[in-house]
This record gives C-alpha cells, sequence and structure tokens, in this order.
C-alpha cells in the first residue's frame, strides 16, 4: 500500500466562487503513480467546500442560484450579530457542502463522469488564498 500528499494554494475571489482543479487532480494521480486506490481532496477552512459538477456556465449558474435560495447572503444569521463579519451565510453553505470529496482510482485514472469536473467553492465574503489538499492511497 502506497500513498501521497500534496497540497497548493489557489486565489479565490468573493461570494461563490467556483474553480475547476479536476487537471491539477489527474496531474497529481498519474505523478503519484497509483493505479488503483481512493484519491480526496480537501479544503481546510469552514466557508469552502470541494464538490463535482459540469463546469459549464449555465448549470455553474444553475447551482450559484441553488445555493443563494437555501442559505440567502442577504439573511440574518445569528455568526454575524457575534462576529461582526458578515459571512454566517458563507459558514452555512460550506457545512452544507462539506469540506471533502473522495472518489475511487482505477488504472492510474480518478473515476468520474465525463462531464463531471472536480470543483473548489469558495463562499467567503472576501477574496482568500485557499490552501487544497490532495491524498491519495493505493497500490
Amino acid at each position: 500500500m502506497k500513498q501521497e500528499i500534496h497540497s497548493f494554494t489557489l486565489k479565490s475571489s468573493q461570494y461563490t466562487d467556483i474553480i475547476d482543479i479536476t487537471e491539477k487532480a489527474n496531474q497529481f494521480i498519474e505523478q503519484a503513480g497509483i493505479r488503483k486506490g481512493l484519491f480526496t481532496a480537501s479544503v481546510p477552512g469552514s466557508t469552502a467546500s470541494i464538490t463535482t459538477i459540469e463546469y459549464e456556465d449555465g448549470v455553474l449558474e444553475d447551482l450559484k442560484n441553488a445555493i443563494e435560495r437555501i442559505a440567502p447572503q442577504g439573511m440574518k444569521y445569528d455568526h454575524d450579530a457575534k462576529w461582526g463579519d458578515g459571512n454566517g451565510y458563507s459558514h452555512v453553505r460550506a457545512a452544507l457542502l462539506k469540506p471533502s470529496l473522495s472518489l475511487p482510482v482505477e488504472k492510474g485514472h480518478i473515476m468520474h463522469g465525463t462531464w463531471q469536473q472536480i470543483v473548489l467553492m469558495d463562499f467567503d465574503s472576501r477574496a482568500r488564498n485557499r490552501n487544497i489538499i490532495f491524498h491519495v492511497i493505493g497500490e
């Protein structure tokens, strides 16, 4: 059993920035030399998440709109009242979508659908430098 870990930083913009990290993930798996196993992508912090979606303008807007309906930015959040930072909505959004994603690796490739990309979603109210962690374990 072998494992590899890699981290890198991405600059995100504010208010539900969606960044495709699929190519970086594929490069990591290729360099790690794992043929069969489990890949995990993770983002530390409480205002961002990792998920999958078709990285196409229309569906990206659909996702942003759906998230806005679920955890609206303009709603009253107790977090904002306590801390005054105005990003209570971003904490709720990140909690709902989760900070990590695991996918199987088979024949040296991450197993995902043809139109399914791995994305970082940053919900914070300001631009951030996000640390992304890739981990793979297998043979």
